[in-house]
This record gives C-alpha cells, structure tokens and sequence, in this order.
C-alpha cells in the first residue's frame, strides 16, 4: 500500500507541483512573463553568458517545462522513485 502512495505522490510531483511551480515562477507556454522571477533569472542568466541564454541551463530548462509541461520520462521516473521508497518505507518501516 506505501508503494502505491509513493508512486501517486511521485505522479502528483511531476505532474502537478512541478509544472505549478514553474508556472509560478513565470515561465509559460507563451514565453516568460514579463517581470517574472523567470524574467528575472533569465535577464541574470543573459548577462553572465554575454547576451544568450545558455541552451540546456536552469533558465531554459524551466522555460521548456512553462511551454511543454514535464517530460513523459521524468514523470515515469518520479513516479517509479515514490513507489520505491514507499516499498522501502514496508521493507524497513
């Protein structure tokens, strides 16, 4: 049953909070919000690599997650980890 709870907590992180969270922070699927922490933290990241944002950083990875949500394999992978320490939790509770 804990393994089970662990994998809905695990889904319920990847794809609720996570893209909640970015959301809130300012990156949307129509770009960063104007003002935004994202704004912010992208104005940050622009600066410190000479006027681009680096492709792969922090900055575009939240970016990616505002527009297109969470990836399929990082949902699997949330989700498999929750059931794993729910089966933990049952092996040494």
């Amino acid at each position: 049953m804990d393994s089970l709870l662990g994998a809905a907590i695990g889904l319920g992180t990847a794809a609720v909070a996570v893209p909640a969270a970015v959301g809130i922070l300012g990156f949307s699927g129509a770009g960063i919000v104007v003002g935004s922490i994202g704004a912010k933290m992208m104005s940050a990241a622009a600066i410190a690599n000479g006027g681009g944002v680096a492709a792969g950083g922090l900055v575009a990875t939240l970016q990616s997650i505002g527009a297109a949500g969470v990836p399929t394999a990082v949902t699997a992978a949330t989700t498999a980890i929750g059931a794993a320490l729910g089966a933990l939790k049952n092996i040494f509770g």
